[in-house]
């Protein structure tokens, strides 16, 4: 009997990967030799030229020069013209291999044919947007139901952030409780309540500038991977009115770059259920990469709300939605005339038939494909490849993979211990050497035709072939000779 193939046959040995963490971090940092660097960003001088000019024109109408943290490229941001496939193109015609993909949502590859045909044909039919409901609504959300377990309805939204929102915000209308407890560490979006704890577990408020702490009072973070401190602290919440949800990424905050343990999310489940906390899944990443069920069907562990974002519409624009259990969902029964007691959540772009359309294409080509093994096989076979190469050139780099999510540790500033404020003050200088490693890392990569999601993580897709991972390895090995 033949198997069909899965995005993930199995999952790291995280206590060995949490070794040589702490290994990379208590050692002196391998750079780029200083040596090395001038050639690197000379580089950009030599055949950036239109991404330079744009990027200078972009800085003086545009914060920063740049819209959102991906965007941003050491030294410059770089124009792109052309994305096609496993590959993008720039201004100036500097041909990359993409492992961006857009953030992760493009598993299909760039800009697929298939979805790209459809969109065309919904375009010259009714335009992007008529404000009423359109029939790849319901397709698109039977689609979701069908795969996902923890999924019985759907309610679009125009991001991951605006989902996380009503997700928040419908635990709290369903339990009527307040708190909510992230995984620290991880990115939620960026809404008032849950800049918090970001990045680094532990940080609470440093990255909340702007908003007043009201907004985040009834926000807490949990060090990952530490049920019984979870534990405890539902514990003092039950004495204060109880835990509204449990919130976190089901591969570790950030996408697994603090990778959970193979038992930590049925754990948090049994707690959640032991004092009647909501647990939602942000799936924005995972939703898709771990398979057509998500993580949550990989561990074999079913959330009450879900959280979509970016990955439902294959990369394109306004995506986001909310996805659980009936009896919570019918809180965001919407509609002029509703009495009853509801979360308020909406939008007029939310579910227009744009999104819709290449939101159902894009999942029956992913699953038509098998896309989620096809990527992941590619990122199996580029963290082999690295882990050689790291190997070979004795350097202290940590390279592995989630199916089609490679992380390659080079400087390990997202590793760092800030579990006390002690810890987190200890630090702070040595965070920002090695984010500046990472950034020269992240130059480097790019002047070797590699994009890379911060010079730390690499999104594989489903036209990744081995030629291309292949290339790219030799590409990797070019980068480590300079370190």
């Amino acid at each position: 009997m033949s198997t069909i193939p899965t995005a993930l046959p199995s999952w790291p040995d995280t206590h060995a990967l949490y070794e040589r963490f702490a290994a990379l971090v208590n050692q002196p940092m391998r750079p780029i030799r200083p040596d090395a660097m001038p050639k690197v960003l000379r580089w950009f001088d030599d055949h950036c030229a239109g991404s330079k000019r744009l990027a200078e024109q972009a800085a003086t109408v545009i914060p920063g020069g740049v819209q959102h943290n991906l965007a941003f490229n050491h030294p410059f941001p770089l124009a792109i013209t052309r994305a096609d496939g496993a590959h993008l193109t720039d201004i100036d015609g500097n041909r990359y291999i993409d492992f961006l993909q857009a953030g992760g949502p493009t598993l299909l590859g760039s800009n697929p044919p298939a979805v790209r045909a459809a969109v065309h044909a919904l375009l010259d039919d009714c335009g992007p947007v008529t404000g009423l409901l359109h029939e790849y609504e319901v397709k698109l959300a039977e689609l979701v139901c069908r795969h996902m377990p923890g999924v019985e309805m759907l309610r679009m939204l125009g991001s991951g952030t605006e989902a996380v929102m009503g997700a928040v915000r419908l635990a709290r209308t369903f339990t009527r409780r307040q708190r909510v407890i992230k995984i620290g560490g991880a990115y939620h979006g960026w809404s008032d309540q849950l800049v918090y704890g970001m990045r680094l577990p532990k940080t609470g408020r440093m990255e909340a500038i702007g908003i007043p702490r009201g907004a985040t009072a009834h926000t807490q973070e949990c060090l990952p991977n530490d049920p019984e401190a979870l534990r405890r602290l539902l514990r003092w919440n039950r004495l204060r009115g109880g835990t509204a949800a449990v919130l976190l990424e089901p591969f570790g905050p950030e996408s697994g770059t603090r990778p959970v343990h193979r038992e930590f999310n049925a754990q948090v489940r049994a707690l959640c259920d032991e004092f009647g906390a909501l647990l939602i899944f942000d799936e924005v990443v995972t939703g898709f990469r771990a398979g057509m069920g998500g993580a949550q069907a990989y561990f074999g562990v079913t959330p009450d709300l879900t959280v979509l974002g970016k990955c439902l519409t294959g990369g394109y624009p306004m995506a986001g939605a909310i996805g659980g259990r009936r009896e919570i969902m019918m809180s965001l029964v919407g509609g002029i005339g509703t009495t009853s007691r509801r979360a308020f959540v909406g939008g007029t772009l939310s579910a227009n038939p744009l999104s819709c359309v290449a939101g159902y294409h894009s999942l029956l080509e992913v699953e038509r494909t098998n896309a989620p093994a096809v990527a992941g096989r590619a990122g199996e076979r580029l963290r082999i490849g690295l882990e050689e190469i790291i190997r070979r050139r004795g350097l202290p780099y940590v390279a592995y993979n989630l199916g089609s999510i490679v992380h390659l540790q080079t400087s390990g500033v997202l590793l760092l211990d800030t579990s006390s404020l002690w810890k987190l003050i200890k630090v702070k200088d040595e965070a920002k050497r090695r984010k500046h490693m990472m950034e020269e890392m992240g130059a480097a990569f790019t002047a070797h035709g590699l994009i890379s999601v911060a010079g730390s993580r690499l999104y594989t897709s489903l036209a990744d072939t081995d030629d291309v991972i292949d290339d790219a390895l030799n590409r990797f090995d070019d980068v480590m000779a300079l370190a």
